[in-house]
């Protein structure tokens, strides 16, 4: 099989970093991005870190006829899908786009895929995926049941995944469902760069700390949780990059098709992060304590036996790395790759 892998929306937060571990293990990359929530000054910087950019097609992910071209072109083997909307509250108002976004594009990717005859494929997931539940940690094998247009977008394209590899033993998928990738590279050259107000809690946070935003809201402090915040599972973008390689190498080893979680297995109330970043950073981070959101859940972390087990792969960096990190990103790019 060639080493050289399609990455869809490789110049986004996670795809990012992710061709970054792949140009570390060996693999040629080729990009198509239509940097809606990109920007292509990240190649140069992808190149500063890895000694080459990779080849780029500026393009969209619903585009069978660029799709196809571009695997025929540059001779790819394999493809990692990270292209799609990712906003949960955004989604709620915009469904159809997302719809046609994260399903229209994922069924334009695989027809490229069959026309071509590539058949390995990771895709982007999410926690989302599963249906709200208190019991903790969530394995693979919880009840699924999102609960937005976003997370249904990714439940029925996993749902496509599998029913497809049981249609025809040749495909090779990995679905990967994250939990909350956080931090940057530790060379404060590629990390995320969200347009508007952040829909995450570090983003938002390392823009308190930075000045550009007066205070950070906490969405509810009466949970049943030790401090009364929320806990999440918040996992280093670099652990999560170097999870897709480790993937890429199960699936041209074994094949066939997995859902696998990519965590800590370790859930970091609000107050915590936020007195973390405090120290990372050396700024107090301003607070509020505002109403609950609708929907959200008091406490959601990953069982990670999984990814141990089929991988190899297992998060290495600790909190205090993750904020480190993402306070040195933040610190020397304020306005991030604008």
């Amino acid at each position: 099989m060639s080493a050289t892998v399609l990455v869809t929306g490789g110049l986004g937060y996670i795809g990012a970093h992710t061709c970054v571990a792949l140009a570390e293990a060996g693999r040629d990359v080729v990009v198509v991005d239509n940097l809606a929530n990109s920007s292509s000054a990240v190649l140069d910087r992808i190149a500063g870190l890895t000694g080459r950019a990779p080849a780029f097609v500026h393009g969209d992910i619903r585009d069978v006829g660029l799709l196809a071209a571009t695997m025929r072109e540059h001779e790819v083997g394999s493809v990692i899908h990270f292209a799609g909307s990712k906003a949960v509250g955004e989604s709620v108002g915009r469904p159809l786009s997302y719809y046609d976004n994260n399903v229209g594009g994922s069924m334009a990717l695989l027809a490229a895929m069959a026309a071509t005859g590539v058949r390995t494929l990771i895709f982007s997931s999410s926690a989302t995926v599963y249906a709200q539940s208190g019991r903790m940690p969530l394995a693979e094998s919880a009840a699924l049941g999102a609960s937005s247009p976003y997370g249904r977008s990714k439940l029925f394209v996993e749902h496509m995944l599998a029913d497809l590899c049981g249609s025809d033993p040749a495909w090779a998928v990995a679905c990967l469902r994250y939990f909350n990738p956080v931090g940057a590279h530790p060379s404060a050259r590629i990390g995320e760069s969200p347009r508007g107000v952040p829909n995450n809690l570090m983003p938002y946070i390392a823009q308190v700390a930075v000045g550009q935003r007066e205070r950070l809201s906490v969405f509810g402090a009466d949970y049943d949780t030790l401090d009364g915040t929320g806990v999440r599972d918040y996992v280093h973008v670099l652990d999560v990059a170097e999870g897709h390689v480790k993937a890429l190498d199960y699936l041209q080893r074994a094949g066939g098709h997995a859902a696998i979680n990519l965590g800590t297995g370790r859930g970091v109330s609000v107050l915590e992060m936020l007195r973390e970043y405090e120290r990372a950073s050396g700024r107090t981070i301003a607070f509020q304590v505002a109403p609950r959101r609708a929907g959200d859940v008091a406490q959601c972390w990953a069982e990670v036996a999984l990814a141990r087990s089929l991988l190899g792969w297992q998060a290495r960096r600790s909190l205090a790395q993750m904020c480190e990190d993402s306070w040195r990103w933040q610190r020397d790019n304020p306005q991030g790759y604008r």
